[in-house]
């Protein structure tokens, strides 16, 4: 038996594409004489759909793609992951279902039976679980047919507050009753540079548990908030990998089940490839987001600083530099060095740029608010308004030039509210919000790795928004190190303050540090969307209270 992966790029709702996407690999298959081919979960409608399932149209359309797509599957067999309407007069009224094609029609349907509503995932709103397990014959081979969540019913929690057992059932131990010789995974996995490893013991465990070879075909490219890695994976009987696909590129490769139970392949510890996979994680992030949406050029405002430039680099690589267009914005407290830095990478990059100082439309406010604010001091006010100014100025070049303004803010910023609302924190889309300013170091030294880009003065000097005299983050903010640790464990971790505080952490940094987490929801509530990157975003990943007090 010859099996076919393929690991693609889906877009949600765009059936013609997704349709030529499978096709295509379908022949190509076809050609490498395939007779099973494997394709993603709901890669059908593309992954996640939301609410477009409750509409019946969206539903039939992906009927009308399915039956179209099993016309091509003569001479060969299809996996394909599509939502289903529930026959059942009860429960879900929809399905996630893995559908097999051959001869030209649906042949088996084989269901979703965990449905994940953590962190990003909020199946149950939609799908009804399936209850009743059953193995797939083909070719003298009984095939235990899962959809990602079905193999992770034994996985690894962030925290100790969290069961070690999610799930009451494991489809795998139900299937295994049936004595299956191929365990079949198609799946849906967002990337998080902290699942790398663990995502792989998943599979890995299950075959060594069961004895028989694992396949688990992911998707690759990006919707919205949500990165695909792909690293489709296959595991032979022994728990040995045969082959890991490419991260964050299509593939469609075709293996025989003799050389998947024999072979294996050495496998590369991830933690020496995590800065090289958020980058392109990241950059992967940028292209979709663009190319799905129909949009082509980007505005960054660059202040000589490094989050914007390592923004900036990113969509270069993501779009092209002719794509992409930079506006810097000095102010009265503005650096030389800061500038020029600033037309220094620009210029590297080959990037248009232009200079328009914010010092007019600034005095103009401080004089128009002047009898307003008579006999108050200076403040955060004056600051904010400036961020407003440049917000203004690169939202009119947005809407004359028809470019997208990405956002720079980091996620040590965003996390403490040191940014402002409708200021720096303005953008179609956040590059590095899911990013701690201490990794923003880390990218930065990685674009740096074979030849400067980033100049070494952005790296190297003291981090400060300059809205006024002499200042430095660290006036308002503990240093980055102390703060990003306290910050990954109360929000990655979701460790309680006694007990960061107990690990060796100042008692009255990590009180100030909740505090300005918990103060500032309301911010991040109105933040652009924010490519993921970690296990723990914030956005559709993150839902707490902006009225509350805990």
């Amino acid at each position: 038996m010859k099996i076919t992966i393929a690991q693609l790029n889906y877009h949600i709702g765009n059936f013609a594409r997704n349709k030529e996407l499978i096709c295509n690999a379908i022949d190509k298959a076809k050609s490498e004489g395939s007779d099973l081919v494997i394709f993603s979960e709901l890669c059908i409608s593309g992954y996640p759909p939301l609410d477009l399932l409750d509409r019946l149209d969206f539903i039939e359309k992906c009927s009308h793609t399915v039956n179209e797509i099993a016309k091509q599957c003569i001479g060969i067999t299809a996996i394909v992951g599509c939502p289903v309407i529930n026959p059942k007069n009860e429960g879900k009224k929809l399905l996630n279902s893995a559908l097999v094609l051959s001869d030209g029609k649906v042949v088996c349907s084989v269901n979703k039976a965990l449905l994940p509503t953590y962190d990003i995932f909020d199946e149950y709103r939609y799908f009804e679980p399936e209850k009743n397990f059953s193995v797939f014959t083909f070719m003298g081979k009984k095939l235990a047919i899962t959809i990602c969540e079905d193999l992770w019913d034994e996985q690894p929690f962030d925290n100790e507050f969290e069961k070690s057992r999610l799930y009451t059932v494991s489809p795998m131990d139900e299937l295994s009753k049936f004595g299956p010789d191929l365990i079949i995974n198609i799946a849906a996995s967002p990337f998080s540079y902290t699942k790398i490893e663990a995502k792989e013991n998943i599979f890995r465990l299950k075959a060594l548990k069961h004895k028989i070879p694992v396949i688990s075909v992911n998707q690759s490219g990006a919707n919205t908030e949500l990165i695909f890695d792909g690293a489709s994976v296959i595991f032979n009987g022994e728990g040995k990998l045969f082959r890991q696909l490419p991260f964050f590129e299509e593939a469609v490769e075709t293996y025989s089940l003799d050389q998947i139970s024999t072979g294996s392949i050495p496998r590369e510890d991830p933690k020496n490839l995590i800065i090289e996979l958020i980058h392109k994680a990241l950059v992967t992030g940028i292209r979709d987001y663009f190319d799905k949406s129909g949009f082509k050029k980007c505005i960054i405002g660059l202040s000589g600083g490094i989050d914007s430039a390592v923004c900036l680099c990113l969509a270069v690589e993501a779009l092209g530099n002719e794509n992409a267009r930079a506006l810097l914005m000095p102010s009265r407290y503005s650096s030389d060095h800061s500038v020029n830095d600033a037309v220094a990478l620009a210029k590297t990059l080959n990037v248009q740029y232009d200079i328009v100082s914010i010092e007019k439309p600034f005095s103009a406010f401080e004089e128009e608010l002047s009898i307003l604010f008579k006999g108050k001091g200076r403040d955060i006010t004056e600051e904010n308004i400036q961020a407003r100014i440049r917000a203004t100025l690169l939202m009119a070049v947005s809407n004359k030039f028809g470019c997208i303004l990405l956002n720079t803010s980091n996620k040590s910023e965003a996390s403490v509210g040191y940014g402002t609302l409708y200021g720096d924190m303005a953008g179609g889309v956040s590059v590095i919000g899911d990013i701690y300013k201490t990794d923003v170091y880390r990218l930065a030294d990685f674009i740096n790795s074979y030849k400067e880009i980033i100049p070494v003065n952005t790296i190297r000097k003291s981090p400060s928004a300059e809205l006024r005299p002499d200042q430095l983050d660290t006036d308002s903010l503990p240093d980055y190190g102390i703060l990003d640790t306290i910050l990954y464990k109360y929000i990655e971790l979701q460790q309680p303050a006694e007990r960061i505080i107990s690990e060796g952490s100042d008692r009255e940094i990590v009180l100030k540090v909740i505090r300005l987490i918990n103060s500032n929801e309301y911010k991040r509530y109105q933040a652009p969307p924010v490519l993921r990157i970690s296990s723990k975003a914030f956005g559709a990943g993150r839902r707490m209270p902006l009225v509350a007090r805990y």
